[in-house]
């Protein structure tokens, strides 16, 4: 049962329908807020330009979409990429695990698995 659970949640059909689901939430957020440029880079598209109360820190992904205000350097877009991926994985329980795996970005495994120093965090 727990392993058609997890079959059926991750890294399926199922969270892909999250995945797509939360890319169209940060585009509906992204692009109406963005005071800069709208571009896609390797297929993460960067919403930039952001008021800062759209996200913490620098940035955060949405699906396939990355909110900032001017924070999208190329090691940021490769750590942000990893977290598209993490939303392919996991759908719409990513928000849940993420926020389960805590505030600390250094100890947050959603965040180790990204890249500390890519992220700005070392």
């Amino acid at each position: 049962m727990r392993r058609l659970a997890r079959r059926t949640l991750l890294d399926s059909p199922v969270s892909r329908v999250g995945w797509l689901f939360a890319t169209a939430v940060g585009l509906a957020i992204g692009v109406p807020l963005s005071t800069g440029r709208v571009r896609v880079v390797d297929g993460l598209v960067v919403c930039s330009g952001l008021p800062r109360w759209v996200f913490r820190r620098g940035g955060t992904c949405v699906g396939s979409v990355y909110l900032t205000r001017d924070n999208d350097g190329p090691r940021v877009l490769r750590h942000e990429r990893v977290h598209v991926e993490q939303w392919r994985r996991y759908g719409m329980l990513m928000p849940v695990l993420y926020a389960v795996a805590g505030r600390d970005p250094l100890r947050n495994r959603f965040e180790v698995e990204a890249g500390l120093e890519d992220g700005g965090y070392r």
